[in-house]
């Protein structure tokens, strides 16, 4: 097989493609891109067994063949080069790469040893444009769970209705539900998405303005934009109910700069306890006192804030790192805290700053205080 390629566009594309591939494969063929050419489409694929991403590239040639080239090799070479045309000529199992400086040769494995991709039999589907899935992704995704006692929990949760999607995540400490009210899927349906592919997805459609077709059955879920396809497998199991730990009557009500808020939680945490990350927020009238100590080191810092507050007056305790976390990923100007009890947990919602349908709510557990 034959054919000529742009060194910078073949680079931008196998760059995201090499996201997929492990460090340490279990299975030696995975450390290659699998390159199929018919005429001038060469279509790329990268795959760990659990997840496969196939990109389809214009090429000047007129041949026919496949291959497996080693990716690591190949992008540390495209890496090297300037814009040029670069010339891919196999001749038994090797590849030689022929530039304006000379040439390169590459030892090839068969392509016929690459697992085969899994087409997914009898799927769902849904369309929804890029930006908006890279932003659910983008909100949710750091909320979810490391445990891998608890493999549901370490996923994204997409709950697709006929009035709207749905994207959720928690690991018990913290959840994060985004829904979109604007956008609706023709058939209810519910799957948990692994990190690994919405990694990839988020990098992938970041300011993107192609639709993206969602296609998915029991097993795998598949995503489809522009010239690029990603497979994966789902994480099997039954996501926990949600809804139920989200509390309904919260009549305390804390609104407050949001800039403000995560500076000041930030100064005063780095006063807190090193493995509690403790950090206490005192509401009284219009004033939020800030305090955290760290007993063993004799440390403590407060600050006091002035803010709308509705309700009784109130003390809870929060883990400073995840308030931090979910004040970071919000980009409204002013946020809520709707609390009911210290021991309750508290919802954080943005005030504005949000589209039209769009609706963001976090939820963070508090931490008991030690009076």
């Amino acid at each position: 097989m034959k054919f000529i390629v742009s060194s910078s566009y073949l680079q931008k594309h196998l760059q995201l493609l090499g996201g997929v591939i492990n460090n340490n494969n279990t299975l030696p063929i995975l450390d290659n891109f699998l390159l199929e050419l018919v005429g001038n489409k060469l279509k790329v694929s990268a795959s760990d067994m659990e997840t496969t991403i196939v990109s389809k590239l214009d090429v000047e040639s007129e041949d026919d063949g496949s291959i497996a080239l080693p990716a690591k090799l190949l992008l540390d070479t495209l890496k090297t080069f300037p814009e040029q045309p670069l010339t891919f000529h196999s001749v038994d199992n090797m590849m030689i790469v022929s530039h304006d400086k000379g040439k390169s040769e590459i030892a090839c494995a068969a392509a016929e040893e690459f697992p085969k991709s899994v087409s997914i039999s009898d799927p769902s589907s849904t369309s929804i444009m890029g930006d908006t899935l890279a932003t659910a992704i983008n909100k949710t995704i750091f909320a979810a769970g490391n445990d891998d006692l608890r493999p549901v929990m370490s996923g994204v949760f997409f709950q697709f209705a006929s009035d709207s999607l749905t994207f959720v995540a928690t690991d018990a400490h913290k959840l994060v539900r985004y829904k979109r009210e604007d956008l609706s899927a023709s058939q209810t349906a519910e799957f948990i998405m692994p990190k690994k592919p919405l990694n990839l997805l988020k990098a992938m459609l970041q300011g993107s303005e192609s639709e993206v077709l969602v296609e998915y059955n029991e097993s795998n879920a598949q995503f489809s934009f522009d010239s690029t396809t990603i497979i994966c497998r789902l994480i099997d199991g039954k996501y926990p109910n949600y809804e139920a730990v989200i509390p309904k009557e919260n009549p305390n009500k804390l609104t407050i700069s949001r800039t403000q808020f995560l500076n000041s939680v930030r100064r005063v945490s780095i006063f807190s306890n090193k493995t509690t990350h403790q950090i206490r927020l005192k509401m009284a009238g219009a004033e939020l006192n800030i305090s955290a100590e760290d007993l063993d080191y004799s440390n403590k810092a407060d600050e006091r804030l002035t803010c709308d507050y509705q309700g009784d007056d109130m003390q809870i305790g929060f883990n400073s790192r995840f308030l931090i976390e979910m004040l970071n990923n919000l980009t409204c100007d002013d946020v809520s805290l709707e609390m009911s009890l210290p021991n309750r947990a508290g919802i954080l919602t943005p005030v504005d700053g949000l589209d039209e349908g769009e609706n963001v709510t976090m939820l963070v557990m508090p931490v008991m205080l030690n009076q």
